[in-house]
């Protein structure tokens, strides 16, 4: 396996928990590198659900390494709840979890801030989370941001918190939102700081000793290729870079060291929040809504459905350099009649086969189809690729040729057994 990186190749919320799970069976250690606890992996194991923010999905196999590395913020109330969660599902979280002594903090005064703005956007919202994430990441842009080794050195984290909740305070009053307690917060972060302090530690050098011994490890992304900061559809993103270059800055391993990208995509396309998503459509969303499916692991909302997008993952797989492709969701498109896949963008006279950079243009694009024919088969008992009807065969390879890269995995259900290598 080596060193793999895996990523969101739509808007996020394409099953990566799932397909880090299972490539997980082969890693030795698990990374996330980006992102905050306003994204959301879900894992079936057997009947049992488990939704992670913070921790790595190889949480949930023995034996395994999981790392938070330093391009993560992380809100450490929220981290100390998810691993007393874990736990009380009888996931062992102790030795086998370390975090990054140089990851920033997410602090109360930024999911105020996060909120306050958002209200202030008005119409033009983002549809953030509200967790605090992009001021938390604005703070580090800033340097002006509390990282996990200040959180764990008390005397210190009191000394920087108390000016940092005064000025943060005054931004506050000015936007009409109530101050905060020092002493509250304080006393709250004291808390999380004493229990998570044995799990923090230099995780850049242990890295590289890791890869010294041979060990394989897995890069896990948060979110998706166009919410990324830099590349994604902007200013309807996340505050973090969440393609595969972000796997290098939030790890401390370089990128000459990577040996493959894997990106996964759904068998259509999905969106929460704001922001264009051109190939949305009314009709598969309630197919999918009225299938119980589509809700966000974080907020519980519903998410924007519409057809796949070969526009968009062929970008994808260029932005991210994707070696494989791993595609879920299959069996949601099962009794669909006539499947529609965008092939190029049109605006106007012009016609686009590549992904705008202005999101009002990508808004005002209209997609071009090509439609295939729908299998009507139930695919979640396949365990093979000969398994798979021959018109969903025919789908997968086509939707691989247009993204320009190998299929490597089908996924037909959210278990483990539920995946098909190709």
């Amino acid at each position: 396996m080596a060193n793999t990186i895996l990523v969101g190749a739509q808007w996020g919320d394409e099953g990566k928990g799932k397909i880090i799970d299972v490539l997980t069976e082969n890693a030795d250690i698990v990374v996330r590198y980006a992102g905050g606890n306003n994204a959301g992996h879900t894992v079936f194991i057997g009947k049992q659900k488990y939704v992670l923010h913070l921790v790595p999905s190889g949480i949930l196999r023995k034996k395994k390494l999981c790392v938070i590395g330093n391009g993560v913020v992380i809100d450490p109330v929220g981290l100390v709840d998810e691993i007393k969660g874990l736990r009380k599902l009888g996931v062992k979280v102790g030795d086998n979890l370390v975090v990054s002594e140089t990851a920033h903090v997410v602090l109360p005064y930024h999911r105020e801030l996060d909120a306050q703005r958002e209200v202030l956007k008005g119409k033009n919202k983002i549809g953030t989370t509200k967790r605090g994430i992009g001021p938390a990441y604005g703070d580090k842009a800033a340097r002006v941001g509390l990282r996990m080794i200040d959180l764990v050195n008390p005397k210190r984290f009191e000394e920087k918190l108390r000016l940092r909740i005064k000025e943060n305070n005054e931004v506050l009053r000015a936007l009409g939102a109530k101050p905060l307690s020092f002493k509250q917060v304080l006393k709250e972060y004291h808390a999380a700081g004493k229990q998570l302090k044995p799990f923090v530690a230099n995780t850049v050098v242990l890295l590289h000793q890791a890869m010294r011994r041979g060990d394989n490890i897995l890069f896990e992304g948060a979110q998706g290729t166009f919410l990324d900061i830099d590349h994604g559809t902007y200013p309807f993103v996340t505050s973090s870079n969440t393609t595969a270059g972000g796997a290098s800055t939030g790890s401390g391993v370089a990128p000459n060291k990577m040996d493959e990208v894997v990106g996964v995509m759904k068998a259509y396309t999905t969106r929460v929040g704001e922001g264009p998503l051109p190939t949305e459509n009314a009709e598969i969303a309630d197919l999918l809504h009225g299938m119980g499916r589509e809700f966000g692991a974080t907020t519980g909302r519903a998410r924007r459905c519409g057809w796949f997008d070969s526009v968009a993952t062929r970008h994808a797989t260029m932005v991210n350099g994707i070696d494989k492709l791993a595609v879920t969701n299959l069996d949601g498109l099962d009794t669909v009649e006539t499947i529609k896949v965008c092939v190029a963008y049109r605006h106007g006279r012009a016609r686009y086969d590549f992904v705008p950079n202005d999101a009002q243009t990508l808004a005002e694009c209209e997609p071009v189809y090509v439609e295939f024919e729908g299998w009507h088969t139930p695919t979640d008992k396949a365990r093979s690729w000969k398994q798979l009807p021959p018109k969903a065969r025919a789908y997968l390879k086509a939707i691989a040729e247009l993204t320009g890269a190998k299929l490597a995995i089908a996924s037909v259900g959210p278990s483990r057994d539920q995946t098909i290598f190709v």
